[in-house]
């Protein structure tokens, strides 16, 4: 077992982690932002955790920047989506004005 791999695992493990307790809170949280709060690490660290794992897996080439790319993407992503699901709930609830800026 080489030094990368170990990493590797180590990785993978913490981001399969992070992936089950977000869906594990998921399942067992009762509101729509509750669960949200849950979601939104398996989008900021659970897939780029996992993807880190499968680039360092890989080694360095163009296989490693792809999946860093997409980690990169998916975390940025994951974060403005979850606010902005958040907003809209909030704005379904009339917890705030449609027109508001904030």
């Amino acid at each position: 077992m080489t030094v990368r791999h170990v990493c590797a695992l180590v990785l993978l493990v913490a981001g399969t982690g992070v992936l089950l307790l977000s869906a594990v809170g998921l399942a067992a949280l009762p509101g729509p932002f509750q669960r949200l709060h849950a979601l939104t690490p398996a989008t900021t660290v659970g897939l780029p955790l996992v993807a880190l794992a499968l680039a360092v897996e890989t080694g360095p080439g163009r296989a490693a920047v792809k999946l860093l790319l997409i980690a990169v993407i998916v975390a940025i992503g994951g974060a403005v989506t979850a606010m902005a699901i958040g907003r809209a709930t909030a704005q379904h609830e009339r917890l705030l004005r449609k027109d508001s800026p904030e």
